[in-house]
């Protein structure tokens, strides 16, 4: 039986697991699992939502590392998860998406020769100054086995000279989570008349300049329409402090758990984002998406799906907003194999894999 080490660190990765956990339920013959919460997103009533509505157990072991610097947060995780390797013992240890814990955690494994398993392999954005990216390269690098969401992460990572036997198109993982849980929610999808907004980046809400711009963009769009907005506690303290107004049709709110943010946007006409989970489940669902950011790393949700890249073009939002509104919004597709069957397929190139 082959023993698997799970590791999630932050909200996006617990999106990312749950359909594994879920498969791994199919192979208890073949498998047995711990699952490792480093607690480097840590707010405790936002995590028991999170692990209720996504049906994810309790974790074996909580790290508990919280926020901190980059290099603080990294090197804490890195310690902790050294001792869990260690009582463990297993034959995979497997990471997900881009954050701190994803390469702390692919550090001290390789280092410990483990096998290390990253799933969502390969996407970049090109732009070092992003944080993910630099994880998402190192991560790639010493990884055993990369399951890859996209056609862009296998040119990507056989540019950057990794062995081809290592590379696995098993699909999007995200997309299990997505129709899984959209399948619990009322089965009315008719679209309602308002727009969705999520803005976290530092870029973009940080810089007092930069925040002031997009709000007054995003007034302007909410002249047109009505916008959601479950404003992050990092945008909320900078309007605060940058005193920007916000317009009376743009409805603020909470942070949101999944599934009242899935209810939410599924919804909508269109969703404005700076995130990047929500590029690819609005395109898997073909609502219009438009990227408040100069790249993405996801480049299939623009070159077939329905996200449109911003940068700093906002005449480009208003006018893909107004298309929207007028029905004359690009066409799009769902990209190959984002078909909620992503976890069997990975589950199945674990089982066969040689562990010598």
């Amino acid at each position: 039986m082959k023993k698997i080490l799970i590791v999630a660190g932050a909200r996006p990765n617990f999106m990312k697991i749950s359909p594994i956990l879920r498969e791994l339920k199919n192979h208890k013959q073949s498998f047995e699992y711990k699952l490792v919460h480093t607690g480097q997103h840590y707010d405790f009533e936002m995590s028991e939502i999170f692990f209720n509505e996504l049906e994810i157990p309790k974790p074996h072991y909580f790290l508990n590392v919280g926020s901190d610097t980059h290099a603080k947060q990294t090197a804490n995780i890195m310690i902790k998860i050294e001792d869990v390797l260690n009582d463990y013992n297993p034959d995979f240890v497997v990471v997900v998406g881009d954050v701190n814990s994803t390469l702390a955690v692919s550090i001290t494994a390789k280092k410990m020769l483990f096998k290390v398993v990253h799933v969502e392999s390969g996407l970049r954005s090109f732009d070092n100054i992003m944080p993910e990216e630099i994880n998402r390269i190192i991560t790639d690098r010493i990884s055993d086995i990369l399951f890859v969401s996209e056609k862009s992460g296998i040119e990507n990572l056989k540019r950057e000279g990794i062995d081809d036997n290592k590379i696995h198109f098993v699909g999007n993982i995200m997309i299990d989570t997505l129709l899984y849980q959209l399948n619990k929610l009322n089965k009315n999808k008719n679209k309602e008349n308002y727009g969705v907004i999520t803005l976290h980046r530092p870029s973009n809400v940080d810089n007092k300049e930069n925040l002031k711009k997009i709000i007054r963009i995003l007034n302007k769009v909410s002249e047109k329409i009505k916008l959601y907005f479950p404003i992050h506690p990092r945008t909320k303290k900078n309007m605060d402090k940058f005193k920007i107004s916000i317009s009376d049709n743009i409805i603020l709110s909470q942070p949101l758990g999944y599934m009242d943010f899935l209810n939410l946007w599924s919804k909508s006409k269109f969703v404005i984002t700076d995130s990047g989970g929500i590029q690819e489940e609005t395109t898997a669902l073909k609502i219009p998406c438009f990227t408040l950011r100069e790249s993405t790393e996801r480049p299939i949700t623009i070159e077939i799906g329905s996200n449109t890249l911003i940068k700093n073009d906002y005449d480009l939002l208003i006018k893909g907003i107004d298309d929207v509104l007028n029905n004359k919004y690009k066409e799009s597709d769902i990209p190959e194999l984002w078909d909620g069957n992503t976890a069997k397929r990975i589950i199945e190139v674990l089982k066969n894999e040689n562990l010598d």
